[in-house]
């Protein structure tokens, strides 16, 4: 029992350090969240610059939060540090989709798959935020664009046919993603007839004003 105090002080000292990196990873959670959130409100404004910007600290914030927890795997894939994962993977595809760019992958982020998922699925609700916003100015085919992201994106989902615990529940997710895709359809559908009728009307009254 001699050598009990010296195992004892190194759970101590363990459970310490893991503990100070715990508390560390919610800090820096929270941070990469808040700029994450505000990376997407400059993209709905129209503010690439900014949302860029903000999306370089959400990468680096990113990669500090991996890089502190490679000591702490069960911390790197806890609830918290996957959530803020998944919101800068769903930051970062909000930007390219509305930048008409191509999708990041996973690797280049430097997100797990799950977080990325996640992601993808959270970007089509934005997608749907986004059309609707630009259905007010009349911008048909780029809302036309945008749906047809959110199609590939459910039809992408829908194929993880996993238990929930490997997916973190990402077939609740897709019934989702599914819903607000039928639901953008129908909005689309709806300012598209409106748009046909208002010109079928303007055509009228133009060939009355020239009777």
């Amino acid at each position: 029992m001699d050598q009990l105090d010296s195992i004892g002080e190194r759970i101590r000292q363990h459970l310490e350090d893991k503990n100070a990196a715990r508390e560390r990873a919610l800090q820096h959670s929270r941070s990469l969240i808040r700029s994450c959130s505000k990376a997407i409100r400059a993209v709905h404004r129209r503010e690439q610059e900014n949302a860029e910007s903000l999306l370089d600290e959400a990468q680096n914030l990113a990669n500090d939060l991996q890089e502190a927890l490679v000591a702490y795997p069960e911390l790197l894939h806890a609830g918290y540090t996957q959530s803020a994962l998944k919101e800068f993977a769903e930051a970062s595809i909000v930007h390219h989709l509305v930048s008409g760019e191509q999708l990041p992958e996973p690797e280049a982020l430097g997100v797990g798959y799950v977080p990325y998922l996640g992601g993808l699925a959270e970007a089509a609700g934005e997608m749907r935020r986004r059309i609707l916003d630009i259905l007010r100015h009349d911008e048909l085919v780029e809302a036309e664009r945008l749906l047809d992201a959110m199609d590939e994106i459910y039809g992408l989902l829908v194929t993880i046919d996993f238990p929930d615990a490997l997916t973190n529940n990402i077939r609740r997710t897709t019934d989702m993603v599914r819903g607000v895709t039928e639901r953008t359809r129908g909005d689309l559908t709806t300012s598209s007839q409106q748009r046909d009728l208002k010109r079928a009307l303007e055509a009228v009254e133009k060939k009355l004003d020239n009777v």
